[in-house]
């Protein structure tokens, strides 16, 4: 189904929609389950997609989110700002205030955002913001610049989500190692799942980890990672085998400071368009047990962006 791009807007020409009709996942999902990672799209008819945008999306709102989130069983969302719509949260924030408390967000500001509207994005439901250092995705901002950022939303009890790619982690880990906040890394630094898991490379990002006890991680996006595709090779019935090894030895090295979301609709994929129940399905691959399921998708999205619940 070729999805539409409202308000006068033409998708980027090699766009791939989100996947229509999601399976049912085999996994059941822990009550109280926390989509960490997704996104809301528009619609540009209401919300327009920001001039100084990489890409134009499809439409992807606020209802087939959650209608989403009720079909695989999750019972709460983090959305993460897009890129398509820059600094202007008010997409995320009508999702966010339309989901009666069941959704959080993370948001994108400048440092000439007004501490009301920081306590506007506050009440809305916001709880981070996001730095993101990949090129082609986003102009680079002045280290300063996100430094200052980072100081006043560290005053509301906000954290800040970082997405980089692992061969850029080197120069980038000074500056990350003086942000004053909680970090989240996005989609596991992103690490190239063609070199070995006790390689350099993947090393170096644990080491980052275990020498901060602020930085959380997203055990998130096998269908950005992968090198064999939604199926393993020889016809083997198993999502994205090759990312497995990465996303399982942070669990287990780190199960307090992990989370997990499906990354709906997907931006900007190339090889395929990831079947979310499918996505749902790997959970138990990097999780086999209840107790480090339970962690990684109630408990620890709970502590993070839902404290005054009381859940530990």
């Amino acid at each position: 189904m070729d999805r539409v791009t409202t308000g006068g807007f033409t998708k980027t020409s090699d766009w791939l929609d989100w996947y229509d009709g999601p399976s049912r996942p085999n996994f059941k999902l822990p009550p109280g389950a926390v989509d960490a990672h997704c996104h809301i799209f528009g619609p540009g008819e209401q919300f327009p997609y920001a001039p100084e945008r990489k890409y134009t999306p499809c439409d992807a709102n606020k209802e087939q989110l959650f209608a989403l989130r009720d079909h695989l069983g999750f019972t709460r969302n983090v959305i993460v700002q897009a890129t398509c719509h820059s600094a202007d949260n008010r997409a995320l924030m009508d999702a966010c205030l339309a989901s009666n408390g069941r959704a959080r967000g993370v948001a994108t500001v400048r440092r000439t955002v007004a501490d009301d509207e920081l306590r506007e994005l506050h009440d809305a439901g916001v709880r981070g913001v996001r730095f993101n250092f990949v090129k082609r995705l986003v102009d680079f901002t002045p280290k300063e610049e996100l430094q200052e950022i980072a100081a006043r939303v560290a005053k509301l009890g906000w954290h800040v989500v970082i997405y980089f790619e692992a061969e850029d982690l080197p120069e980038l880990w000074d500056f990350f190692t003086s942000l004053p906040t909680t970090i989240v890394v996005d989609h596991m630094g992103r690490p190239d799942v063609s070199k070995p898991v006790d390689g350099p490379e993947f090393a170096l990002f644990r080491k980052f980890m275990r020498e901060h006890k602020n930085v959380w991680c997203k055990v998130t996006c096998p269908e950005r990672t992968t090198k064999t595709g939604p199926r393993a090779l020889n016809g083997e019935q198993a999502a994205y085998r090759d990312v497995v090894p990465f996303a399982r030895c942070l669990v287990d090295e780190f199960p307090d400071r992990v989370l997990w979301g499906t990354d709906w609709p997907h931006p900007n994929l190339k090889s395929h368009m990831p079947d979310d129940g499918l996505l749902v399905d790997f959970i138990p691959q990097i999780t086999p047990s209840a107790e480090l399921q339970q962690k990684l998708l109630v408990e620890n999205p709970m502590r993070l962006y839902w404290p005054e619940s009381g859940q530990n």
